[in-house]
C-alpha cells in the first residue's frame, strides 16, 4: 500500500488504529515533507515580488531542492512500512527457534535504515527553511516558522524509532554508530531549529 497516495484522513484513520504500520517513522517523514512544504511556500511566494528580485534566482533553486526533499520524505513515509514489516514478523518467531536471534537482528537494523534516512532529510529541510527565513518574503515569515517547527518535530521522532531499535540490537558497535550519528543530528538540529524559530518569533513580535 502507498501511504503517500492515500487521502490525509483515511492515513489518520489508520494511523491511530492497531495496524503495525504506519507508525511513528512514517508518520515523522509525513510531517518533515509537510514542513518542507510550507517552507517551499514560503518561495514560492517570494518568486516574482521586485523586492526580492536580487534573490530571486536562490529562491527558484531552493525551490527544486525543496520539491526534491519533499517527494523523498513521501517516498520514505512508504519505505519505513516496508522496512518494518520483516521485523514485525521477527517478533513472531518463536523463541527457541535457532535462527531467531539473527532474523531478529537483521530485522532491527533494517528497521533502523529509514528512520535514519528520515532524520537526514529533515536535517536537509531544516537548513533549506533557514534560508528561506532569512531570505524569503517577510509576509510569509510565519510559515517559515511553521515549517522549521514541523521539521524539527519529524527529526525527534524519527529518532525515537532509531533508538528503539538500537536498544534491542546484539551488535553493541552497529548500533552504538547509528546512536552516534543520530545524536549529532539531534545537537545540531534541534539548536538550528530552535534559533530559526526563535528569530521568526522575535520578527512576529518585534
Amino acid at each position: 500500500m502507498s501511504f503517500q497516495k492515500t487521502p490525509i484522513s483515511e492515513f489518520i484513520d489508520v494511523l491511530a488504529s492497531k495496524a503495525a504500520v504506519p507508525g511513528g517513522g512514517g508518520a515523522s517523514a509525513l510531517v518533515g515533507a509537510v514542513g518542507m512544504a510550507l517552507g517551499n511556500m514560503v518561495g514560492s511566494l517570494t518568486v516574482g515580488k521586485k523586492k526580492y528580485a536580487e534573490v530571486e534566482a536562490e529562491i527558484i533553486a531552493l525551490g527544486e531542492k525543496s520539491q526534491a526533499l519533499e517527494a523523498e520524505l513521501l517516498r520514505l513515509m512508504d519505505e519505513d512500512a516496508v522496512v518494518f514489516e520483516p521485523l514485525s514478523k521477527a517478533y513472531g518467531i518463536p523463541k527457541d527457534d535457532p535462527t531467531r536471534d539473527k532474523v531478529m537482528e537483521d530485522a532491527l537494523k533494517l528497521a533502523c535504515s529509514v528512520p535514519m534516512d528520515i532524520m537526514r532529510r529533515c536535517a536537509d529541510a531544516i537548513d533549506i527553511i533557514a534560508e528561506y527565513a532569512a531570505k524569503g518574503s517577510a509576509l510569509a515569515i510565519s510559515d517559515a516558522g511553521v515549517g522549521v517547527a514541523f521539521a524539527r518535530a519529524a527529526i525527534n521522532g524519527a529518532s525515537l524509532n532509531v533508538f528503539i531499535n538500537t536498544k534491542a540490537m546484539t551488535d553493541k558497535a552497529y548500533a552504538a554508530g547509528l546512536e552516534t550519528e543520530a545524536d549529532a543530528l539531534l545537537a545540531k538540529y534541534n539548536a538550528k531549529a530552535g534559533d530559526i524559530y526563535a528569530a521568526v518569533v522575535a520578527r512576529l513580535r518585534g
